[in-house]
């Protein structure tokens, strides 16, 4: 329903469609390919591959074993609770199984709220050793749990364990080795 629409106007429409689904607390049905949206909206993801079904469960299940190869959206998705947020630097910070992370504040991230966070393989870095001196503000103590070539030979998918999360990392396979 918002593929015609720009991300200025989906972001006006997105929280119009989440009251509607808690309000009247009926499945819904949404078709879409933008898996923001799907993260946003979603409980259930039934993912379709040339008219068959690939794969059907909880969205965060689904999203983290069937979208992760190739692509920038491999990613995990964390349900998290706001803890708080930091005025001074405009700041919001949710906690959920795996530890914490700041994000960028905005009027719905009261405290008290469940929320959805959605980490990209993309944007998580790994280290061996706790950083210093570094602008990276989230860091998370995880396990790896697996290494699995990506699309491109170059890269690799890391899927790593951070106590009662799953959060996947795109590295090259230079940096993995």
């Amino acid at each position: 329903p918002l593929a015609a629409l720009d991300r200025t106007r989906k972001q006006d429409i997105l929280p119009w469609l989440e009251a509607l689904r808690d309000r009247l607390q009926i499945p819904m049905l949404y078709v879409t390919h933008a898996m923001d949206e799907v993260a946003r909206l979603a409980d259930t993801l039934v993912l379709l591959e040339a008219g068959q079904v690939r794969a059907c469960g909880p969205v965060a299940e689904v999203m983290l074993q069937h979208l992760s190869a190739g692509g920038d959206e491999a990613g995990a998705l964390l349900e998290a609770t706001v803890r708080g947020r930091d005025a001074t630097w405009k700041l919001a910070e949710v906690v959920f199984d795996g530890g914490s992370l700041w994000l960028r504040d905005s009027p719905a991230l009261e405290p008290g709220r469940r929320v959805r966070v959605r980490v990209l393989a993309r944007d998580v870095s790994l280290a061996l050793a706790a950083p210093a001196g570094t602008s990276i503000q989230n860091q998370l103590a995880c396990t790896v749990e697996s290494i699995t070539p990506d699309a491109h030979p170059s890269q690799v998918l890391v899927q790593l364990r951070c106590d009662g999360a799953s959060v996947l990392a795109r590295v090259t396979a230079r940096s993995a080795a």
